[in-house]
């Protein structure tokens, strides 16, 4: 079989779920822009996720769409074997999508998406990608530092859920430096514009207010732009970069690293 990349082999394969609208597609676009292939995953809105794919297409990028619900295991696995058969390999996977305010969702449907999911996509993944490789596990102050600073109760089970995916995904660093691959955790503060806040405006609008009289809340660009740039910094693997919440990075980190932090002020980047 010839891989769709044999032929360009400088060009990185990026995979990044729930990319087809907010943060996923933006740092979808800035990675096509720095010279990936980016792979827009999509559960439902194909149209829109190839909307992305031909924005990227027209300004020169490279670009292709996926469809998978990867909280399901059967579509992942899909989704895997059709990178492997189409590139050959995976040089960047941004665990990027995640759930559970959904009105409808399940009761375990939070640490399905948010646990379950990513811990086992990146399972699969691990055959598809070479030393070098790189995992950026996109998650939320309420989250990260869950269990040490209040959290709105519509957000706890997401909060609960994707704390204990970020734990899951930690105990792979050992095997993950047997192959040469890093994985960074890029935190952020509320991000203005997300369908995350949009919903918790709606359900508990204190709980915005209260996180937007710490500051501006970070922007999508900005965190799409601090995803993207996980990808290549030079970290070692259990990183975490920090995206806005002044309060919350007052507090001792709880891996005990040292990382690296961004503040409110659009962009300034701050060190320990």
């Amino acid at each position: 079989m010839v891989h769709e990349r044999d032929s360009s082999t400088d060009r990185r394969i990026a995979l990044i779920t729930g990319a087809s609208r907010g943060i996923g597609a933006d740092a979808a676009r800035i990675l096509a822009a720095r010279g990936d292939h980016v792979i827009v995953n999509y559960r439902e809105k194909r149209r829109r996720a190839q909307t992305i794919a031909d924005e990227i297409a027209a300004i020169g990028g490279s670009a292709s769409i996926a469809g998978a619900d990867v909280s399901d295991e059967a579509a992942a696995r899909t989704m895997i074997t059709d990178i492997a058969e189409r590139f050959g390999r995976l040089d960047v996977l941004v665990l990027n999508a995640s759930g559970g305010l959904e009105r409808d969702a399940a009761p375990d449907y939070a640490m399905s998406i948010n646990r379950d999911a990513q811990l086992r996509l990146t399972r699969l993944a691990l055959a598809l990608m070479p030393s070098g490789s790189r995992i950026v596990f996109v998650t939320s102050h309420q989250a990260h530092f869950h269990g040490r600073k209040p959290v709105p109760a519509d957000y706890e089970p997401i909060a609960a859920s994707k704390r204990a995916g970020e734990d899951a995904l930690r105990a792979l660093i050992p095997e993950l430096a047997t192959r040469g691959i890093t994985l960074t955790v890029v935190s952020g503060d509320m991000i203005d514009g997300t369908i995350i806040v949009r919903l918790l405006e709606r359900r508990d609008p204190h709980a915005v207010t209260t996180r937007r009289d710490h500051g501006p809340l970070p922007t999508i660009e900005e965190f799409a732009t601090a995803i993207a740039d996980a990808t290549t910094a030079p970290t070692e693997s259990g990183h975490t970069v920090y995206i806005g919440g002044q309060d919350y990075l007052a507090m001792p980190e709880p891996t005990g690293r040292g990382d690296q932090q961004f503040g409110n002020d659009r962009g300034r980047m701050l060190r320990d």
